[in-house]
């Protein structure tokens, strides 16, 4: 979220017009999307001024680190200078995303778990007689599981950055 704030003592100073240059979407007067060096922001401009320097509100919250984050991904777009990776999606993690939501189709579709391990890991022969021990059975049954949460509103959590608990 942007709200106008004090104006730098230098001088340099990031305004609503500024983001308005960047925005390819804008809805409700205050909700801008905004494309800036090949990556894409989502802000709140509240109670813009358009001449304005702009300051971000974070709210100090379990999410703090992830706004963080994402802060400084916006600041150095806006600045002109390279946009970190987002570290939210590992490749990993996306693959693993993917996978889940291909189980979950093909179950609801009524495939029986040894043919969605077939169609998700083609590269292992899967045999009907040792299916119950092979462990591809349970990461297919995992990725399921974990698909189903997913489906059920879990998916906001792929917008948090891993974190171990403490």
């Amino acid at each position: 979220m942007l709200h106008a704030g004090p104006t730098p003592s230098d001088g340099s100073h990031l305004t609503v017009d500024d983001l308005r240059d960047h925005a390819v979407a804008q809805r409700e007067g205050e909700l801008l999307r905004l494309d800036m060096r090949g990556a894409r922001f989502d802000v709140t401009l509240a109670s813009p001024m358009e001449d304005r320097a702009l300051a971000a509100i974070i709210p100090l919250d379990e999410l703090t680190p992830d706004r963080l984050t994402s802060l400084a991904r916006f600041w150095a777009a806006a600045t002109g200078r390279p946009v970190p990776a987002d570290p939210r999606m590992t490749p990993q993690r996306h693959q693993r995303a993917r996978q889940m939501l291909r189980a979950i189709d093909a179950r609801h579709a009524g495939a029986i778990y040894r043919i969605v391990a077939e169609h998700l890991f083609p590269q292992h022969k899967i045999d009907a007689a040792s299916w119950v021990g092979d462990p591809i059975r349970e990461i297919t049954i995992r990725l399921a599981r974990d698909g189903m949460k997913l489906v059920r509103g879990g998916y906001r959590t792929l917008l948090r950055r891993p974190r171990r608990d403490r």
